[in-house]
């Protein structure tokens, strides 16, 4: 590679953070995070990072103290003289709070922003962002990846014969048409009423998923609540089986017992947020090589958008196989 570059590790995203240095074939660079008797968080590099481009791994997810000690390596890091900082965030935290949808309300996502740039951050690669148009909150480059690069080789090797994809609500409508064009199967689309957030109230799904293998995609599960009632819905209209798929395991408060207590037969999420414990009814996949590579093209200059043609071949592989 190109660049001397440094893996770094948040205590967030440790097993994450592993996984990318051992693709990359480096250790992880050698940190000290103290926790004062008060709360506050103080970093600490054992080592060298003068010149260096360093890559630090956390996602940003509750509590409030992973996004502080994300701030703190990279000001760590920024006086210890790293030529470039990249904050690697998996799930970026504050992302729902994209845009002022009632008045007098703040909007998270941009002060997000404001803060990395502030303490120091050069470029950011995420994945799955809530809302595409957080990219514009950034005034550095922002590498935006996506789980479908890992969940549309995994749903081919399942050999659906009559699937569809499922959107739980009308925000997410994008995604699912973007997956059924992919895999060249029906859509259907959950419109769902809340009386209050993370409570909905009612839900409908809109579409045809008699006998068919339905798949729940998402970008976050949160505490569960419209994943479930989608697919006790599409259970009760005559669904062959029903799956969820998303990106980041969020899983507030009782969501896993919610989940696993479910008409769901299984629950796919990424490895963005470490599971709080194993289940057999959820599956990780690993986004760690996604990120690796990335990582590498960053280092060597190269472009990203290889990275994402790796689903196009599938696709058509299973598509035509004669091909």
């Amino acid at each position: 590679m190109k660049e001397e570059f440094a893996i770094v590790a948040g205590r967030a995203s440790i097993e994450l953070a592993i996984k990318i240095s051992n693709y990359l074939g480096v250790p992880i660079l050698k940190t000290v995070i103290e926790q004062f008797k008060d709360g506050e968080i103080q970093a600490n590099y054992d080592e060298t990072i003068r010149g260096k481009h360093v890559f630090i791994i956390q996602s940003t997810f509750a509590p409030a103290e992973n996004i502080m000690e994300l701030l703190m390596l990279v000001d760590a890091a920024k006086r210890a003289s790293a030529d470039k900082i990249i904050a690697v965030i998996p799930y970026f935290g504050y992302a729902r709070q994209d845009r002022k949808d009632k008045s007098r309300t703040s909007i998270g996502a941009k002060l997000m922003a404001n803060l990395l740039t502030a303490a120091g951050v050069d470029r950011l690669i995420t994945m799955d962002l809530h809302a595409d148009q957080i990219q514009g909150f950034f005034e550095f480059p922002v590498d935006h990846l996506y789980a479908s690069t890992v969940f549309l080789p995994h749903i081919m090797n399942q050999g659906f014969k009559e699937l569809c994809m499922v959107s739980p609500d009308t925000g997410g409508t994008k995604r699912a048409v973007s997956y059924s064009k992919w895999l060249e199967c029906d859509f259907a689309i959950g419109y769902k009423q809340r009386v209050k957030a993370n409570e909905v109230e009612s839900l409908q799904i809109i579409g045809d998923v008699v006998n068919k293998d339905v798949i729940l995609i998402d970008d976050i599960i949160d505490t569960g609540g419209t994943i479930c009632r989608a697919a006790q819905r599409i259970k009760e209209l005559g669904a062959k089986s029903v799956m969820a798929m998303c990106t980041h395991a969020v899983l507030s408060d009782n969501a896993m017992d919610k989940l696993e207590n479910s008409v769901l037969d299984k629950i796919i999420v990424t490895d963005s947020i470490p599971l709080k414990r194993q289940s057999s009814k959820f599956e990780v996949i690993s986004v760690s090589y996604i990120f690796a590579e990335v990582i590498r093209s960053v280092l060597e200059h190269t472009s990203i958008s290889s990275h994402f043609e790796v689903v196009k071949s599938v696709v058509e592989m299973a598509t035509h196989p004669d091909q």
